[in-house]
């Protein structure tokens, strides 16, 4: 059985991602920082038949986040997608005359630095299987700055960065490096089917050949 990890699991796209790929036969590792809200989530996707267990850890920890990936490994089997995507928190979001060094040091940490951690934990496995995908969901600061939302647009460029030279490097093994950009919260862009949407974006990103960068709608369109 193949296996999806999502980094920064959660009730909204983690739940709608995780559904999707279940769908298709996927194990799930959810991992995020609250256990009793994993195993909520793992309880309810089991009611619908997708195989998933939680896995707590904060990807400001960087040897938290390893060993969780690693424990899911170990017990639904090697990770062959790895979505990163956790949530940013609003700190991350202040001004730039009010963002620290102490700020602008987390806010890497939780985008680029995380991101860093969680490929270096699958990829010997997919580079072995010789497939696999890595999914970075961002928001649009990662290719236009705001002086309002300072932190993510510090953190997001360099996340993009690390995985525009992952595409690169592995391409050539049939590994997929991709990006989706969501340019605003998904409730407010009026979707058809709204969030599960996106997801289904996602599922058809994980083996597509494609240009690493995904718009979900225009920049333009977007809030944020």
């Amino acid at each position: 059985m193949p296996v999806l990890a999502i980094v920064g699991a959660g009730p909204g796209l983690g739940a709608a991602v995780a559904r999707r790929f279940g769908r298709e036969g996927y194990a799930v590792a959810l991992i995020s920082r609250d256990h009793a809200k994993l195993d909520g989530l793992a309880s309810e996707l089991a009611e619908r038949g997708v195989t998933a267990r939680g896995y707590a850890a904060d990807v400001l920890e960087p040897e938290a986040l390893e060993d969780a990936l690693a424990q899911a490994a170990n017990e639904l089997g090697p990770i062959d997608v790895l979505q990163y995507s956790p949530l940013p928190a609003r700190t991350y979001l202040k001004p730039v005359l009010d963002l620290t060094p102490e700020l602008g040091g987390e806010a890497l940490q939780f985008s680029a630095l995380g991101l860093i951690r969680a490929v270096r934990a699958v990829l010997p496995a997919m580079r072995a299987a010789g497939r696999g995908s890595i999914v970075l969901i961002n928001g649009g600061t990662s290719i236009q700055s705001r002086p309002d939302f300072s932190g993510t647009s510090v953190a997001f460029p360099a996340e993009t960065a690390y995985g525009e030279m992952l595409h690169a490097a592995l391409e050539e093994e049939g590994i997929g490096v991709h990006q989706l950009v969501i340019p605003g919260g998904i409730p407010k862009l009026q979707l058809p089917n709204g969030i599960d949407d996106v997801a289904d974006r996602i599922w058809h990103l994980r083996d597509t050949p494609a240009d690493f960068r995904t718009m979900l709608i225009p920049l333009e369109d977007g809030r944020e």
